[in-house]
């Protein structure tokens, strides 16, 4: 669980990511977790659009990833949400928390 502290951390770092992932009509299909699997094992921290075909509410589908994936929801701004997961190995670290 991060704090609000370091969530506003992640939140200004996520500014200037683009979205990685695209979610479209076929909603959050597997591959689409696989992906975002990779993505968060490699990158710690990505953003992900949900395209205009989409149903989902981005704030219950980020939930929903963060819940699957073990990652850390941090926000979701219109049919954008951020994701976080720390990285297992210590030397592929990117992101360091503040206290």
């Amino acid at each position: 669980m991060i704090t609000g502290k370091q969530r506003s951390y992640l939140r200004r770092l996520a500014q200037e990511l683009d979205p990685v992932v695209y979610i479209g009509k076929a909603d959050m299909t597997e591959n689409v977790l696989k992906e975002m699997d990779d993505l968060l094992r490699s990158r710690e921290l990505i953003k992900v659009k949900l395209q205009e075909g989409s149903m989902l509410d981005p704030k219950a589908a980020a939930n929903d990833a963060a819940e699957i994936l073990g990652a850390e929801f941090v926000q979701a701004i219109g049919r954008r949400f951020v994701l976080y997961r720390q990285a297992e190995d210590p030397e592929k670290r990117t992101i360091v928390l503040p206290r």
